[in-house]
Order: structure tokens, then sequence, then C-alpha cells
């Protein structure tokens, strides 16, 4: 694997706390506003945890997560 490579598949996975989800459809919503941030490769929202995976290209701006969740209606809580 050249370095090329290499930075090309490096990513970011970053584990947070959300409060207030209850179901899929609350899952959705959530995993749907934080893959709209720029550099974002992926997330899982678990209601039952509350717990939100995201994986990036690069470290996530606190503030655009945090204005993710609350567009999608919940509150992000400290870091999981």
């Amino acid at each position: 694997m050249t370095a090329e490579t290499q930075a090309e598949t490096a990513t970011t996975t970053t584990v947070r706390q959300v409060s207030g989800m209850t179901c899929g459809h609350c899952e959705g919503a959530v995993s749907g506003e934080i893959s709209k941030i720029p550099g974002v490769t992926s997330v899982r929202a678990e209601a039952a945890t509350g717990q939100v995976t995201i994986v990036s290209t690069a470290p996530l701006d606190e503030d655009a997560v945090r204005a993710a969740v609350d567009e999608a209606g919940y509150e992000l809580a400290d870091q999981a």
C-alpha cells in the first residue's frame, strides 16, 4: 500500500451519546442529519443505547455534530 492509498483510507471513528432516541425513526433522523456533515462516510445510531457511531475522513467539528443532532430534534450528550 502506498502512502497515498493509506491517506485515502484513513478514517476517524467517533462515538457520541444522543438523548431522546426511542425508535428506528429516531435513528434514521439522527443518522440522516449527521451524514450531511462533510467528510462523514457512515453513521450508525442505536436508539436502545443512545449511541451514535460516526466514521469520517477527518476529526469531526463538534459544533457541526451538535447542530446536526439539534436539527434532527435530539440533544447531543457528552462523548460516549
